[in-house]
């Protein structure tokens, strides 16, 4: 139920729509209900009497109130299937909002073939929920609080007939309702496997290649297919046992009707007309009879998404703008971590311990060291791509918590170090994050990222299609693509993590020499394994275990002779080494 609290919100700035719906289904089922009177008026009528005004004039009622009945039923169908659609608009728009503010862990804890089967699949049967059900539901309500009182005060005797097979009725749907909830709840499920083994290997197509698994990928997504279908065949057994069963314990009513109602009708007990009357208005209880059982299928089905999509919307965003959150003034760039620990999840091993840093504005800071030393992790918190603990990163003097996100992220352009493009031209990669771009600046751009020789031997130039995550583009190409985006900003907070990684060695000096002018004015940070992305910084500080092992300057840290000098050392040997 509290599920179904929820999703009654999103009704709420529809009231009007869903008001004139009802007033519809009322006015439908009234109309259609008229047409039995008059032809039962029409039946019992002076036979003696009857002329063709006569009968034209009952003909023309029943004309009339079949166009009145048939007019409310298109409205009804236009004003609640319309408003099903609002509806599922805003739940998909707050189920995406809701999957955009969430921080990384989430999407590390849920497959992304998952997410996308809630947000589609799952969606589409809430909003069955939201129109169809309310409908059928609603018809099937007014006609038998409605027909029921008429039938009886034609005959009680025939009506409280009725009561023998209904019951009846009542359990079976309740039976099979029950059987629909938990096999479709299943189903959705699996649909979810389906799509998140489809999702992964479209994504992964160079990997399942590259090892030649085509046949076996083909072959593990037809076993799932098969299992997928034969879970839908159950579910198929049961509506279609269901239905046939339903329309059987009607029929035995209309037995039991006609038995005892022609005998009354020979005695006189009831006219003819009033049998008729009464038998018409027994047909008019089939379809919401029946309907009852579609309406049940629908109910289970979208209550047991509903409970799916709500999972997802019940988890909290990790990071989010706090209630009292204001906007600060304009960011220069000045950052400090101040007596900073950091762990992942309370009962780890810290992965930061006790950082103290000051970095002054526009000043250029690397990070190096060895794989699991805390680098990414570190530049991460600046971002709030992970959460600090509460003042212990600052910007500008004011904790990273007190900015809007909007704002704090504004600020920055990030690298990372897994690089994400997106199924665009390459224009719109480069652009992506700036409100308006004129193609200057998207060339000016590239030419940072040393990207323009490349553009200008792709056929298409900018407006190449760089494919789902750059598939059509270098490891290296994709890299600087990512360097290029986060200049295009313009940030005063330009974060660089191993962003130079896939490029070799001379490619990395072009970008780094047009890079220092972009940097100068601008508070960098630069996490790398290699010694030349970093030797011209401001300060370069060494980390291991979590921490700040050593920190100086290029020419400082050599002379040390610590850690950073042997990573020197060595990177200077594996040089020598690949040139002979």
């Amino acid at each position: 139920m509290d599920d179904l609290r929820k999703f009654a919100r999103y009704f709420l700035p529809y009231k009007v729509e869903l008001s004139a719906g009802i007033v519809c289904i009322l006015a439908s089922v009234v109309f259609n209900l008229f047409i039995p009177l008059i032809v039962g008026q029409a039946i019992d009528a002076n036979w003696n009497d009857v002329t063709w005004m006569r009968l034209t004039a009952s003909a023309l009622k029943v004309l009339a109130a079949s166009v009145a009945g048939g007019t409310f039923l298109f409205l009804q169908r236009r004003i609640l299937i319309g408003m099903s659609r609002k509806v599922e608009y805003d739940l998909r728009r707050d189920f995406y909002l809701h999957l955009v503010d969430q921080p990384q862990e989430f999407f590390q804890q849920h497959r992304i073939g998952d997410l996308m089967a809630r947000a589609t699949n799952d969606l589409a049967a809430v909003r069955q929920l939201a129109g169809p059900m309310i409908m059928y539901s609603l018809q099937t309500v007014f006609v038998v609080i409605i027909v029921l009182p008429l039938m009886f005060t034609i005959s009680w005797r025939l009506t409280l007939l009725l009561f023998i097979t209904m019951p009846l009725v009542s359990l079976t749907v309740k039976f099979f309702g029950q059987q629909v909830h938990v096999r479709f709840e299943k189903i959705q499920d699996f649909f979810a496997q389906i799509t998140a083994r489809a999702q992964e290997n479209f994504t992964g197509v160079r990997v399942v290649r590259a090892y030649a698994q085509e046949g076996a990928e083909i072959a593990a997504f037809n076993e799932l297919n098969r299992q997928y279908a034969e879970k839908n065949l159950s579910l198929v057994r049961i509506d279609a046992l269901m239905r046939p069963l339903m329309q059987f314990l009607i029929g035995m009513g209309f037995v039991l009707i006609i038995g005892a109602g022609v005998p009354q009708a020979i005695r006189g007990e009831i006219t003819v007309g009033q049998f008729t009357v009464f038998n018409m208005y027994l047909f008019r209880l089939i379809w919401p009879l029946i309907a009852l059982g579609y309406v049940v299928n629908l109910y289970q089905r979208g209550t047991a998404s509903l409970k799916r999509m709500n999972a997802i919307m019940a988890v909290k965003p990790a990071i989010t703008d706090s209630a009292d959150v204001k906007t600060q003034t304009p960011i220069k760039g000045e950052i400090e971590f101040r007596n900073l620990t950091f762990r992942y999840h309370p009962n780890d091993e810290p992965v930061l311990r006790d950082i103290n840093l000051n970095i002054a504005e526009g000043q250029t800071v690397a990070f190096v060291g060895r794989t699991g030393s805390g680098k990414s992790t570190l530049v991460n918190l600046v971002a709030r791509i992970v959460e600090a603990p509460p003042d212990t990163v600052l910007v500008d003097g004011h904790s990273v918590r007190d900015y809007p996100l909007t704002q704090l992220r504004s600020a920055i352009g990030y690298v990372p170090q897994e690089t994400f493009l997106f199924s665009d031209v390459l224009a719109e990669n480069i652009a992506f994050g700036v409100d308006t771009a004129e193609r200057s600046q998207v060339g000016w751009a590239a030419d940072i990222a040393g990207l323009t020789e490349d553009v200008e031997a792709f056929p298409a130039g900018f407006e190449t299609l760089v494919g789902e995550r750059g598939l059509t583009l270098s490891g290296g190409q994709k890299q600087r693509t990512a360097i290029a985006r986060a200049v295009m900003r313009e940030p005063k907070i330009l974060m660089l993590d191993d962003a130079l990684s896939s490029v070799d060695t001379y490619t990395e000096e072009k970008i780094l020499a047009k890079l220092r002018g972009v940097m100068r004015g601008r508070t960098s940070l630069i996490v790398s394994h290699r010694i030349s992305t970093v030797r011209d910084a401001d300060l370069i500080c060494v980390l291991e275990e979590g921490r700040i092992i050593e920190r100086g300057t290029h020419q400082e840290l050599l002379e040390m002779g610590g850690e950073y000098a042997a990573l020197h050392e060595r990177q200077l040997l594996e040089e020598e080494l690949a040139l002979t």
